[in-house]
């Protein structure tokens, strides 16, 4: 995929892979075993989006373990990015691995998307397999800057969710990821905010 990244931000994603397995059983973070699968599926995976970023800050809704945020977070040391999330647990592990990685740029909140009122407006908004394209539209795009850019990480492409999806003016672009050694689909859609 030819990522240019540094040796730190190299050392920071094995340490996150390494607290991820730690911590997978015990807060319910991921089903993946083997190390192999874990970096394609979850650091190769998130990284996939980086050529479609712009702005200073992201929003990753419902992230979970951090992902994408976490890996984000480590190839954008200038990014702000924010981690949201319903679960208790998972915001105490994201919270932690951010600690444990050194990564000031990183911003933990324990609340459900459609109830986050955070007083200021992001540049990008990501989600990871979260919800339907419709519902993950209308209970956060308000969180984003005129201007600014929505993205859904997918699977396979959603033509179903992509057929009832109405943003208003806004045009829904859509790609497919190229993942070396992922035989899965991947498919990232976003779309511009008019600003």
């Amino acid at each position: 995929m030819q990522l240019a990244l540094d040796d730190v931000a190299h050392r920071r994603l094995a340490q996150y892979l390494v607290l991820l397995d730690k911590w997978k059983q015990a807060y319910n973070l991921t089903a993946l075993r083997d190390p192999q699968q874990m970096v394609l599926r979850h650091i190769v995976d998130s990284l996939a989006v980086l050529p479609h970023l712009r702005g200073a800050s992201l929003l990753d809704v419902g992230t979970g373990a951090g992902l994408p945020g976490l890996p984000l977070a480590v190839a954008c040391p200038a990014l702000a990015v924010t981690l949201l999330d319903a679960s208790a647990k998972k915001i105490r592990f994201v919270r932690q691995a951010a600690a444990e990685l050194g990564l000031a740029n990183v911003e933990t909140v324990q609340a459900r998307m459609q109830e986050y009122q955070p007083g200021r407006a992001f540049d990008m908004v990501i989600s990871r397999a979260v919800a339907s394209l419709d519902e993950l539209y209308r209970q956060s795009h308000h969180l984003l800057s005129p201007g600014g850019r929505m993205l859904f990480m997918k699977g396979a492409l959603p033509e179903t969710e992509m057929a009832v999806f109405s943003p208003g003016p806004a045009r829904l672009h859509h790609e497919r990821l190229r993942i070396p050694g992922l035989d899965a689909e991947r498919h990232l859609l976003w779309l511009d905010q008019q600003g």
